[in-house]
């Protein structure tokens, strides 16, 4: 019998976006937007689709586990399964919160999952745009169902676009990497939305995206998808994206040779 993983999720998150998230976009109300952190708001969407996706995600995958964002807000506790022996779900069931809570765009839903604490297939959908890419590790990227390989017309250094997001950076690096973007073609600041950043690679509008704050449910989907196209997600110091490992920083290209070019242009001496 064929495997329909990669479907089911793409189909799950379809539907959460079609029955929860999009009927709410622009119309909700005062109490629907709540603050969960300083500076952080949740919305009645985001729980909503959280419970939809958490109970389809166990159907497809009877006896694994979720880790949502929203569930991890009320028991941080649940990280610590991130490395368990059986199947963990990584959910963000509306990545770029704040967007959606304005009435903005982009946002997306997210989903990545773990077996035995490794990466191994992700999702990211952005409903408004209808792109969705999906796929596994060490067999490629699906975007809108055709295959992509990110490392085909690489730009020269001058002629490459990404983004950074700067706020969270500690000063130092912050001007560095300000500094460091006038060798490169284009340094954006950034959508609010890292599934619409890690889309951007994929899609080839953009080549690489640097993030200082790498929350797992932010980051796993499109550091699996992007490196599944042939590019790359990698801490500061070279080391390989985890959504495990409690760092910070996180540069991620579409290519070997566009990493190591970015890192020199925004973070060398």
């Amino acid at each position: 019998m064929a495997d329909t993983l990669l479907d089911d999720v793409g189909d799950l998150l379809r539907e959460a976006a079609d029955q929860v998230v999009l009927p709410l976009f622009r119309k909700l109300d005062d109490g629907d937007v709540t603050e969960k952190a300083p500076g952080e708001v949740v919305t009645v969407a985001d729980r909503r689709a959280e419970e939809l996706l958490s109970a389809g995600l166990r159907r497809i995958r009877p006896g694994s586990r979720v880790v949502g964002e929203e569930g991890v807000a009320d028991d941080p506790a649940l990280l610590r399964h991130l490395r368990d022996d059986g199947d963990v779900w990584l959910v963000d069931p509306v990545d770029g919160t704040a967007n959606f809570a304005a009435g903005k765009r982009p946002f997306a839903l997210m989903v990545a999952l773990l077996t035995g604490g490794r990466p191994t297939a992700g999702w990211i959908l952005d409903p408004l745009a209808e792109t969705l890419a999906m796929g596994r590790a060490d067999e490629g990227t699906l975007l809108n169902g055709r295959p992509v390989d990110s490392t085909t017309a690489v730009p020269a250094t001058g002629d490459l676009r990404g983004a950074a997001m700067t706020t969270f950076l500690p000063p130092e690096t912050r001007d560095r990497v300000r500094a460091g973007g006038r060798r490169l073609g284009e340094l954006l600041p950034g959508q609010h939305c890292a599934g619409r950043e890690y889309l951007d690679i994929l899609t080839g509008e953009q080549q690489f995206v640097l993030f200082w704050r790498t929350l797992p449910w932010d980051h796993a989907p499109g550091a699996l998808l992007v490196r599944a196209a042939g590019g790359v997600a990698r801490r500061f110091d070279g080391v390989d994206y985890h959504p495990a490992d409690d760092g910070r920083g996180l540069l991620v290209a579409s290519s070997e040779q566009v990493w190591a070019e970015v890192h020199e242009a925004l973070l060398g001496s």
